[in-house]
C-alpha cells in the first residue's frame, strides 16, 4: 500500500500545530543545521517577521549530501517527539531546490487550496488547516 501524496504546509503551519500527528505533509526550507550523529536536519524559514524551524529526521534518506543554506522540500510523516512534544517530520524525501522563488511558490499554493475550497463548496481561507496540534 503506498503511503498518502502529502498535502503542503508551510513550516509556520507545522510548527503552530495546524497539522495532525501522523499526517503525510510537504513542505520546504532553508537548511540551518546537519547532525549526522542524529541522522536530522533543521530547516527554517522566515513568515513576516518570525523564523520558524522544523526538525526533519532524514534516517529514511541518508546519505546525502548538505548544502547549508540551500532550499530543500521535504514529503514525510509529522511526529511528535519528546515530553514538550515538539514537532518533527520524518522524512521520505529530501531534495535540494534552490532557486524556487518562494512568494511564488506560496502564491501558487494559496491558490491551489482556494481552488479546492470552492470545488468543495467552503469560503476560502489562506493559510488555514484544519487538525488539532502534532
Amino acid at each position: 500500500m503506498l503511503p498518502a501524496p502529502g498535502v503542503f504546509h508551510f513550516l509556520w503551519e507545522i510548527t503552530y500545530g495546524a497539522v495532525q500527528e501522523g499526517a503525510t505533509v510537504r513542505t520546504i526550507g532553508r537548511l540551518a543545521s546537519y547532525r549526522l550523529e542524529d541522522s536530522e536536519v533543521t530547516l527554517t524559514l522566515r513568515h513576516g517577521s518570525a523564523q520558524h524551524q522544523l526538525v526533519v529526521l532524514t534516517g529514511f534518506v541518508e546519505p546525502f549530501l548538505p548544502i547549508t543554506g540551500a532550499l530543500y522540500m521535504t514529503l514525510g510523516e509529522c511526529e511528535s517527539r519528546g515530553a514538550d512534544g515538539d514537532t518533527v517530520l520524518r522524512a521520505r524525501v529530501l531534495t535540494c531546490v534552490e532557486g524556487v522563488n518562494l512568494p511564488q511558490l506560496e502564491h501558487a499554493v494559496s491558490e491551489q487550496r482556494r481552488f479546492f475550497q470552492e470545488r468543495e463548496g467552503g469560503t476560502p481561507t489562506p493559510h488555514t488547516t484544519t487538525g488539532g496540534p502534532c
